[in-house]
């Protein structure tokens, strides 16, 4: 399926080290990815190069800018198809997994993954904004992660509630966030957060790419977060 030769010498051009049992995790989740891809829709890449790429290296880069703690309870918000988390996961079996997307069949999908895989996680069918109020889940996590399109400013209102005191919301985002991310300093100051690092990056020829990690410095309130037409309508500025 997937060259997981070439994926070893990706990974640790970057200084990340996977052994051959975790290539063969990657293997059989490229495998099950397009298997599943021709019932519902996870993905839109299919090459398997491109796979390697656009999936499993831009997912495990967060493993090289941001130390994850030993053990760490890790969220995915909006995961799709276990981007960045599970592949984080695969290379760092201690961390305690929890996926969260709002569509079932894509949660279905997680859930026969993290079984064949060997992965402990809960993967949860719920939307957002409904997962931020529950106390079972509210200010939970160490690592909160979106790979989303959602505006900075609304992203961090969907995420931030998820984030402990002093754990970290990391956004992955394209080239050239700047105006962006001036528009939701003020959000991210409301939930509670700071930003404390933006790390840009180039994808090898793919392009470039951004990680914003906000740290948690104060409790968000219990304000937050709102409905997703308040949250569209009235956004945090």
């Amino acid at each position: 399926m997937i060259q997981t030769e070439k994926l070893k010498l990706l990974l640790e051009e970057q200084g990340i080290f996977a052994d051959a049992a975790q290539l063969d995790q990657f293997n059989r989740y490229a495998e099950m990815l397009l298997e599943w891809n021709e019932k519902i829709n996870l993905t839109a890449i299919t090459d398997p190069d491109e796979i390697l790429l656009k999936h499993f290296l831009d997912s495990a880069l967060l493993l090289r800018y941001f130390p994850f703690p030993n053990k760490a309870a890790f969220l995915d918000v909006g995961t799709g198809a276990g981007f960045p988390s599970v592949p984080c996961t695969i290379l760092r079996p201690d961390l305690k997994l929890t996926l969260l997307d709002s569509l079932n069949k894509r949660v279905v999908f997680l859930s026969e993954l993290c079984k064949e895989l060997g992965i402990t996680a809960k993967c949860l069918h719920m939307r957002a904004e409904e997962g931020g109020k529950l106390a079972s889940l509210r200010e939970q996590f160490d690592i909160v992660t979106a790979r989303a399109v959602a505006h900075l400013r609304e992203l961090s209102e969907y995420c931030l509630p998820f984030v402990k005191k002093d754990g970290v919301f990391i956004a992955l985002k394209g080239p050239d966030v700047r105006t962006e991310l001036s528009e939701a300093q003020k959000a991210i100051g409301i939930l509670g957060g700071k930003v404390e690092r933006v790390v840009e990056y180039k994808l090898g020829d793919v392009g470039d790419r951004t990680l914003i990690l906000i740290r948690k410095i104060s409790h968000t309130s219990t304000k937050y977060p709102r409905n997703t037409a308040k949250i569209k309508k009235q956004p945090l500025n």
